[in-house]
């Protein structure tokens, strides 16, 4: 498709975003419903991110923000949604008229996060979280939406126990043991590198049945591949980009349903 004076302009803020398939998955999803409409990446700084989100939104577009700004999308937007009130992350952003009205910030993560769960049949029990950026905001917020307890771990003791102190005060997710949880998710950004370390080394909970890695890769990453010879199920991070996609679709386009197979399929077809 072409575009135009009156095409939608849609991207993706973040630094770095070069290995972001949501170009690719969103940019199928227009083809197949004929809109005119074009999704890119924008690396940016914090500096820049405010500004960026503003003249996309009032033009008639929207877009995604990944690390490391959602933070600062959060605080960015005229009309934050609860979610992004709540865990003071932003992922989706887009307005719903011209001129000087509000931009719109919402987290589709958590949809995302929730539906990958379900894809895998995740048992009740607790959660073992490594991270404490943006998605893991969006994870405890998952886990608070099911009622699941959570155990954090992170390189930073400190952070980690200041996380699990948050989730508690701000969402009511009660901390979880690790060796008892049942659910591992990892919200680092560790698996992008070949030689990365398991973000959740085996053996830190015997009982867990289920690893969901945010994180995608061609091939999967090694810490999916591994937890799967485990006799885990698991998968990496493509099916919570899928349906953070179609939730998202969801707001920029509202009464259209976004045709979640085809961006699948565009998924899958970049990473094999």
């Amino acid at each position: 498709m072409r575009a135009g004076g009156g095409t939608r302009v849609f991207a993706i803020l973040g630094d770095p975003v070069a290995h972001s398939l949501s170009p690719a998955m969103q940019n199928a999803a227009f083809r197949v419903l004929g809109l005119d409409a074009v999704y890119v990446p924008l690396r940016c700084s914090a500096t820049d991110l405010p500004g960026l989100m503003t003249s996309l939104a009032r033009a008639g577009g929207g877009g995604n923000v990944t690390i490391p700004h959602k933070a600062v999308a959060a605080r960015s937007v005229g009309r934050p949604s609860a979610w992004v009130r709540a865990i003071d992350a932003c992922n989706t952003f887009w307005s719903d008229g011209g001129g000087d009205a509000p931009v719109i910030g919402d987290n589709t993560d958590i949809e995302g996060i929730l539906a990958a769960l379900d894809r895998l049949q995740a048992p009740a029990g607790p959660w073992l979280l490594a991270g404490t950026g943006g998605s893991a905001r969006a994870v405890a917020a998952a886990a608070s939406e099911r009622g699941a307890t959570v155990a954090v771990t992170s390189r930073d003791a400190a952070r980690a126990a200041g996380f699990a102190a948050w989730a508690q005060e701000a969402l009511g997710v009660r901390s979880a043991e690790p060796a008892h949880c049942r659910v591992l998710i990892n919200a680092t950004p560790l698996g992008r590198g070949a030689g990365d370390p398991d973000p959740i080394p085996a053996g830190s909970a015997p009982d867990a049945a289920v690893a969901l890695d945010l994180v995608y890769a061609r091939g999967e990453t090694g810490w999916v591949r591994r937890a799967r010879a485990r006799g885990l199920v698991a998968a990496d991070g493509r099916e919570v980009l899928v349906r953070q996609g179609a939730a998202a679709f969801s707001r920029w386009f509202p009464g259209k349903q976004a045709p979640i197979e085809a961006m699948r399929a565009a998924v899958h077809a970049a990473l094999g």
